[in-house]
């Protein structure tokens, strides 16, 4: 904080001066307000001028990085009202602002992904791609500066505070294979060396500091088995041959997949079963049962997401008391017991239909 009382950088140091909290030095006081439940920032911000720039401008945030706190929200559409966003600890749910797009890019299908404070969606709009940014900070809607190779039905995935997105569909059909990086920091997208075979309905993960690509189709008919890896350091893809084995018919969703503590898990609609990759053998090992169908559909209206140290399904469910979104967890710490999974139910959205048009999962 400068001597005006500003915040004017990233660190966890302030002056001594109009102190934080009264009778604590600031950057003691910035310790405990990084602990703060993210639930209530909204509150912080209105106690007094120096709080709200504290909250907006992403000082509190930055400092609870350094901190190394993170609470692990999902952000969901599973209605026509919009995004909201679910707090586990709490067990609240909120409703994000209505983005301020055309109303061809609220009807169209959409992609969703978390990077590091930020929910970037990816849509169509009327003549073209469009991409809009929600600030968790600012708590408002941005459209965002569109990739070099506008794209859909790409595989994505982030890892802190950047994120790659690969293959896909541009806006006449054609199948990529070109593959680019978001950096949130500059809010800028750079180009990466091309994978070696274009593929769409495709899903992306990183694992072991790598970033992968599996499944999807090569066109409309032939379905891929093989995945590919890109490492940073060399800048280079290597295919790895039946890596998913269980190939995408057109109709199936991409694979839902998700990394935990560097293991990948995949969700096998066709049998509701989860399953762990071996990464010796390129081989997958059944774990145990969903706690909902994922089969109804062919994979789509389901989501299956890394959330810190668990695995998260989310998907609809039909009750006496009518339809509703129900949130599983499993950590995988706590193992198979007699070839069940020891699902908990984290919380439930009811009266909003059963089917899960974007999930995403931010931890910060």
């Amino acid at each position: 904080m400068n001597s005006e009382g500003g915040v004017n950088d990233g660190r966890c140091r302030f002056g001594s001066s109009d102190s934080l909290l009264p009778g604590l030095i600031d950057d003691v006081a910035l310790n405990c307000l990084a602990r703060v439940n993210r639930s209530d920032f909204t509150s912080l911000s209105c106690i007094n001028t120096k709080f709200n720039k504290l909250v907006k401008g992403g000082g509190l945030n930055r400092c609870r990085k350094q901190l190394g706190i993170v609470e692990h929200w999902v952000y969901m559409v599973c209605d026509p009202r919009g995004w909201e966003a679910f707090d586990p600890v709490r067990n609240r749910w909120m409703t994000l602002p209505k983005i301020p797009c055309d109303e061809c890019f609220n009807h169209a299908d959409k992609e969703s992904l978390a990077v590091d404070s930020e929910l970037l969606v990816f849509g169509r709009e009327l003549l073209e791609f469009a991409i809009w940014k929600y600030s968790l900070i600012l708590r408002s809607w941005v459209k965002c500066q569109g990739m070099n190779r506008p794209r859909c039905l790409f595989g994505s995935s982030s890892l802190g505070s950047i994120a790659i997105v690969a293959g896909g569909s541009d806006k006449n059909g054609t199948v990529l294979q070109s593959a680019e990086l978001y950096d949130s920091s500059s809010g800028t997208w750079e180009m990466l060396p091309s994978m070696h075979t274009p593929r769409r309905l495709c899903t992306g993960f990183f694992m072991d500091d790598k970033f992968y690509v599996i499944g999807g189709m090569l066109n409309a008919t032939v379905p891929l088995t093989c995945g590919e890896e890109f490492n940073f350091q060399t800048r280079k893809w290597r295919i790895i041959e039946d890596m998913y084995p269980l190939a995408n018919r057109a109709a199936q969703a991409p694979p839902l997949v998700a990394v935990v503590n560097n293991q990948l898990y995949a969700i096998e609609h066709l049998t509701n079963m989860v399953k762990k990759y071996d990464k010796v053998k390129n081989t997958w090992d059944v774990l145990g049962r969903l706690p909902v169908r994922a089969d109804l559909a062919n994979g789509w209206g389901l989501a299956f997401k890394a959330s810190g140290e668990e695995l998260l399904v989310v998907g609809g469910q039909r009750g006496p008391e009518g339809e509703g979104i129900v949130l599983n967890s499993w950590s995988p710490k706590s193992g198979v017991k007699n070839g069940t999974l020891d699902w908990k139910v984290l919380g439930v959205k009811e009266h909003v239909g059963v089917f899960v048009y974007n999930c995403a999962v931010m931890g910060c």
